[in-house]
């Protein structure tokens, strides 16, 4: 884990938004940080952690398939912070979500994998913030 600091997770009904939003200000400006990339995870006890939008420093994105059209990922470089507009949740959205930073990682090395499966190139991590989803 690392130290980023999620927020913005609640318990909502189906169809209901959210808006996730983490602190990454600490490595902005930093000479490791020149370029990187961001993205935002869910886990759910039992599975794996996977992917959810994946966006870099220069602000190209991609999706899972599972939430492509329903989430958006966005980078707000004033403020320092990644944020993940959630509309139209279901159920199977319910999970603890996780943002990571990593630097130097390229959209293409994200997309080789498959944003779902990405989560091991990323190296630095929050803590989490729980979304639950009721039908």
């Amino acid at each position: 884990q690392g130290n980023l600091v999620e927020s913005g997770g609640d318990s909502v009904a189906s169809g209901q938004s959210l808006r996730l939003s983490c602190d990454v200000s600490l490595y902005m400006g930093t000479p490791a940080f020149n370029t990187y990339s961001m993205g935002w995870f869910r886990q759910t006890p039992g599975k794996e952690r996977e992917g959810v939008a994946v966006i870099t420093s220069e602000g190209f994105a991609d999706y899972a398939a599972f939430v492509r059209g329903r989430f958006t990922i966005s980078h707000d470089r004033f403020r320092g912070t990644v944020n993940l507009q959630m509309n139209n949740l279901i159920p199977d959205d319910t999970g603890t979500y996780y943002c990571a930073i990593q630097p130097k990682l390229r959209l293409t090395t994200v997309q080789a994998l498959g944003v779902a499966k990405s989560s091991k190139v990323f190296g630095i991590w929050g803590q989490g913030t729980q979304v639950t989803v009721s039908s």
